[in-house]
């Protein structure tokens, strides 16, 4: 279905700047790290992509949560964990059958990647509306710029279940199995924490919250060098 023209301009303002600009200039970060075996272009596309696709599944699944769900926290733990789950299980199975992921470093790339591509669509519809009411500058000032908090707790997230898939490359079927299974859990109880102090106080807490994904973030590269180095 086509967007009327004036919603065509509104999503193209927010999906560019917005949504792709951050995600681009986070994934550019991270292949700059693994520059030694960088991924073919192609596949990280479609990864990227992947990532993107993910969003539509996402949002019916979260609508059903919400009506059949009364606890709030029970809600945002479940909306966390639907992201996080999907997010891996696309990536899964885009390279299940191929050699793509065919060392350890190769799991966080990917699963970063499939993370920014949902940053982008996902940050994409949150300021739409903004910027239809405000414009393009007051939208980058709703919200407490949760969507750059969003972005880099996507890629946190989903990087540590890289991380954890990159650690247990050589591990038997079960052991890494559990190991990811607990770093999964990790990282949808950070997703949930960041959207409950989001939420709470209308987002006034938001910048302690940006601090302590930062610190995450340095603990996520700092486990990035440990699984380049199992890789060489």
């Amino acid at each position: 279905m086509a967007l009327p023209g004036g919603d065509l301009k509104i999503f193209t303002l927010a999906f560019v700047f917005g949504g792709l600009l951050p995600s681009l200039l986070w994934l550019w970060f991270w292949l700059k790290e693994d520059e030694e075996h960088p991924e073919p272009k192609t596949i990280l596309a479609l990864v990227f992509l992947m990532g993107l696709a993910v969003v539509v599944l996402v949002l019916p699944i979260q609508k059903f949560i919400d009506t059949q769900i009364l606890s709030a926290s029970g809600k945002l733990v479940l909306w966390a964990a639907t992201e996080e789950a999907l997010k891996f299980l696309a990536v899964l199975l885009l390279l299940w059958g191929t050699h793509a992921a065919n060392e350890p470093i190769d799991w966080p790339i990917y699963l970063i990647t499939a993370a920014l591509g949902f940053a982008t669509l996902e940050n994409t519809l949150f300021l739409m509306k903004p910027i239809a009411v405000s414009g393009a500058t007051v939208s980058l000032l709703t919200g407490q710029l949760r969507f750059l908090g969003s972005t880099l707790l996507h890629t946190i997230a989903s990087g540590l279940i890289g991380i954890a898939m990159g650690i247990s490359f050589h591990l038997g079927i079960w052991r890494r199995a559990v190991l990811v299974f607990g770093w999964f859990l990790v990282a949808v109880t950070l997703h949930s924490a960041f959207n409950f102090f989001i939420i709470r106080n209308d987002g006034s807490d938001f910048m302690q919250v940006f601090a302590f994904l930062w610190v995450a973030a340095i603990i996520l590269l700092l486990l990035f060098e440990k699984v380049r180095r199992i890789s060489k």
